[in-house]
């Protein structure tokens, strides 16, 4: 079912045009994100927020920024019906899949069913984004004894990191993804972006501007920063942090000390091999043109 799904995350056949895949914006090459402020989807519409890592998602307490899917399964259909990113059917992205012998064959196996629906496809695509996860990370080293796995400058920075009140939000295995917190307590957070955040879900005004907790791991390779992607550099997202969470003013050296840490929880990125996609039937459904 794993191997299912990566080939199923990799293909662009699950979107309108036949050019945007999961791995389009959820790059496993970067981090499982795409380094932009906000990704382009179908005919190049500029979405509204930033696209966070697919790394460790598992590890979240629910998926999207504003937590709209309580599980990797849900999540993993959204983007396929959404107009402004994959913009296809659920239904018509199913009829690709199921005009192409290869995969009929592999769905039946796992499945034992001849007929493909959409919640066998986020099954599997779930599936393989479960196994995305990175352990090893040199400060994963360091708390299991090995005291030479981090600098003194990494030491200093988790030590900050911690007597500064950065764990009352980024804490447990993901180092973050289990609460929604709002983005600006201290001090308000202003944005170009429209988007509200948790308040979306739950229409609870009290909501507005909270949004999950992103995970810090891998987190100097998942550039630019925040919903909005407003923060360039993790010693501006540091910054940022420090004054509108924190109410605290980090020097120049404190930063690159925190920033110092923060790259220590890079781990072991997921390696494997770009799956062979199955080829296509003369009757499966051309892909419509990507457009302006």
């Amino acid at each position: 079912m794993v191997e299912l799904g990566k080939k199923l995350f990799f293909d662009p056949r699950l979107s309108k045009s036949g050019f945007i895949s999961c791995n389009s914006c959820h790059n496993l090459s970067m981090g499982g994100s795409d380094n932009l402020v906000s990704s382009v989807g179908h005919k190049w519409h500029q979405g509204p927020i930033n696209s966070p890592t697919v790394l460790n998602s598992s590890m979240n307490l629910a998926q999207f920024w504003d937590g709209r899917a309580k599980d990797l399964k849900e999540q993993a259909g959204g983007p396929i019906g959404n107009p402004g990113e994959m913009s296809f059917t659920h239904d018509l992205a199913v009829a690709v899949l199921q005009s192409i012998p290869a995969y009929v064959e592999e769905f039946n196996k796992i499945f034992k069913v001849d007929k493909i629906d959409i919640d066998k496809v986020t099954t599997a695509i779930s599936a393989f984004e479960e196994t995305l996860v990175t352990p090893n990370a040199r400060f994963d080293k360091w708390l299991k004894g090995d005291d030479k796995a981090i600098t003194k400058e990494e030491l200093a920075g988790y030590e900050l990191f911690k007597s500064s009140g950065c764990t009352n939000c980024h804490n447990g295995p993901a180092v973050g993804g289990n609460s929604f917190q709002k983005m600006g307590v201290i001090t308000p957070y202003t944005t170009k972006s429209a988007v509200l955040g948790r308040s979306a879900v739950t229409k609870d005004n009290a909501d507005r501007f909270k949004f999950k907790v992103p995970t810090l791991r891998n987190v100097e390779l998942t550039y630019p920063y925040f919903h909005d992607g407003g923060a360039a550099t993790l010693s501006k997202a540091v910054e940022v942090m420090g004054q509108i969470q924190l109410g605290k003013k980090f020097t120049a050296e404190e930063n690159a000390s925190i920033v110092a840490f923060l790259k220590s929880l890079t781990g072991d990125q997921p390696k494997f091999g770009l799956p062979q996609l199955p080829p296509s039937s003369d009757t499966t459904p051309p892909p419509q043109p990507f457009g302006k």
